[in-house]
């Protein structure tokens, strides 16, 4: 099963996401936060895999919660679930480490699969989310110019990991293994300083600072 916190200052849309989560497959609600101070507390006391959160909270906003819980519980995956798909909030969760970045107007099977891939560890978008991070690194004449650590082999595996595509995926593209992708994209993290796949496409894009 994968342990899921919901946090979302406004009660009504908490308990319907408690709810609908909880008639998905594979996946139990172990607690829920109303501002983000409390979804730190009880992410550190209950350990779940997700916490699905809200950017727009009180006391302690979703960008600075998700930063705290990305510090002090790794274990645990940040997926963003927001009214908000303006640049500066995307930008700002990825800073702080979310795995993912969905809009409330997701559906059910979107959201509960979001779940369960950042539970996996792969980074995964709305759509017009991962429309915009194609678009705003394509043309991308200048990448392997601007990451000269990078070998060739890497910078298209980083490209591939800013289009959204799993290790398989990238092994089959670029006729690889999936260990040998796996040491790549470990490689590239190191010499980018990226904490994850989110963080290292955000590098990529320019919409992070390190």
């Amino acid at each position: 099963m994968i342990r899921v916190l919901v946090a979302d200052d406004q009660a009504t849309v908490r308990d319907g996401l408690v709810t609908l989560l909880g008639l998905a497959e594979g996946i139990e609600v172990v607690g829920d936060a109303a501002d983000g101070e409390e979804a730190v507390r009880r992410t550190l006391a209950l350990r779940p895999d997700v916490v699905l959160m809200d950017l727009r909270m009180p006391r302690l906003d979703g960008a600075g919660a998700t930063a705290r819980i990305v510090a002090e519980a790794p274990g645990t995956a940040v997926l963003v679930l927001t009214t908000y798909a303006d640049d500066e909030s995307l930008a700002g969760a990825l800073r702080a480490g979310a795995r993912g970045y969905l809009t409330k107007d997701a559906g059910r099977a979107e959201l509960a699969a979001a779940v369960r891939s950042v539970a996996s560890g792969q980074a995964t978008f709305a759509k017009e989310i991962a429309d915009r991070l194609v678009q705003g690194f394509a043309p991308r004449p200048g990448l392997r110019e601007r990451f000269p650590a990078l070998t060739a082999r890497e910078t298209d595996v980083l490209e591939a990991i800013t289009l959204g595509h799993n290790n398989a995926q990238i092994a089959a593209e670029l006729f690889l293994s999936v260990a040998t992708v796996k040491s790549y994209i470990n490689s590239i993290f190191a010499k980018l300083g990226a904490r994850d796949r989110a963080h290292a496409a955000a590098i990529a894009s320019g919409r992070s600072d390190g």
